[in-house]
């Protein structure tokens, strides 16, 4: 028996990287697992490998009307939320902030911090649903150091929210160090 077996995990950004090393995680300790993200090919090839527990949904975490669509697939494949990883995450490339574009600027606020607002926005009910559960939200320790560049990011901690004490459900902020991707 696994910690989270018939339970219903959703990873945003699961399709590589750090999301698909979750999305591994969760399955092996026998969750059934959304595959969230906008790589279709990456994502299904991971359902694929992982087998009948794992579904890929396209998801695009900036869109609001998208969260809806995969939190009800993510609900008529295996039920309701136990658990959401919002992992999905974008990074400046290293530029002195004077030379950083808005466009770049605020691509990474719609990714990484509406994105994450969006997903809690839109997983509270399903795990009112289950009776609780847990968003983890993927946050960075950019805010932490400083660099030589002076890149712009959001910061240690992502968007900051409060749910009511009557919510039978967890939310943290986790915040690894450098990730390594393929």
């Amino acid at each position: 028996m696994g910690r989270f077996d018939h339970r219903t995990v959703l990873v945003t950004g699961g399709t590589g990287g750090q999301g698909a090393s979750h999305v591994r995680a969760f399955h092996a300790e026998g969750a059934n697992v959304v595959i969230a993200g906008i790589s279709a090919e990456r994502g299904r090839a991971l359902a694929s490998e992982l087998g009948d527990r794992a579904r890929y949904i396209r998801l695009d975490v900036t869109d609001e009307t998208s969260w809806e669509a995969a939190i009800a697939a993510t609900e008529d494949d295996f039920g309701p939320l136990a658990v959401v990883v919002n992992n999905a995450g974008v990074q400046n490339p290293a530029a002195p902030i004077e030379s950083t574009d808005q466009r770049v600027w605020d691509r990474i606020l719609d990714i990484n911090l509406t994105g994450t607002f969006l997903g809690i926005k839109a997983a509270v009910p399903s795990l009112r649903r289950n009776g609780g559960g847990v968003i983890v939200n993927i946050a960075s320790t950019s805010g932490r150091h400083r660099t030589s560049s002076g890149a712009v990011g959001t910061g240690e901690f992502g968007p900051s929210v409060t749910l009511p004490a009557s919510d039978p459900r967890e939310l943290s902020a986790i915040s690894p160090g450098i990730v390594r991707d393929q």
